[in-house]
C-alpha cells in the first residue's frame, strides 16, 4: 500500500494542522517535520511550548511508524502506547523534529501474523532551524489488531 502519510496525518490528526505541522520527507522508518515559529504556540521564555514541542515529536514518530506499517491498517490499529521526552535546551523559533523506527519491520509485521500486540520504539531528535538539539523523545508504539 503506497499513499501520502503526510497528508493521511494531516486528515486524521486535526491536532497537527493547528500546529501548522509540515511534513517535509517521510521515508521507510524515517520523517521529518517541521513547526513554525509563531507567537500564539510560545511559552513564557517566547519559545515554543512544551506541549508544542510534544505534538511535533509524536506526530513525526507517528509518520516514521506508519510509513513502515501503513500496510498493516487494513488488519490493525496503531496507538501510541508509551512516550518519554527529555527537553535538553531552550528552543526558540523554528524547531524541526526527525523521527526514527528503532526495530526490525519484518519482526514487527512477524509478531502481527502471530497473533500478537507488537510493540516497538520511534526516537525522536528535535532542533532548531539551524540544528542544535532541544528535546529528544522516545514513542512505544504498538499495532492492536482490528477485531
Amino acid at each position: 500500500m503506497t499513499f501520502d502519510v503526510g497528508a493521511f496525518m494531516l486528515q486524521s490528526v486535526p491536532f497537527a494542522r493547528t500546529l501548522d505541522i509540515a511534513f517535509e520527507k517521510v521515508e521507510p522508518g524515517l520523517a521529518v517535520c517541521r513547526m513554525p515559529d509563531r507567537p500564539d504556540l510560545h511559552n513564557h521564555l517566547g519559545g515554543p511550548h512544551a506541549g508544542a514541542l510534544f505534538t511535533l515529536a509524536e506526530s513525526a514518530s507517528g509518520a516514521a511508524m506508519l510509513s513502515a506499517f501503513g500496510d498493516q491498517l487494513s488488519r490493525a490499529t496503531p496507538l501510541a502506547a508509551n512516550a518519554a521526552i527529555r527537553y535538553v535546551k531552550l528552543a526558540m523559533g523554528e524547531v524541526v523534529a526527525e523521527a526514527r523506527l528503532q526495530a526490525d519491520r519484518e519482526e514487527v509485521v512477524a509478531l502481527l501474523d502471530a497473533g500478537r500486540r507488537p510493540e516497538f520504539d520511534v526516537a525522536v531528535t528535535v532542533a532548531t532551524a539551524d540544528g542544535t538539539p532541544v528535546a529528544e523523545m522516545t514513542v512505544t508504539w504498538t499495532l492492536r489488531p482490528n477485531r
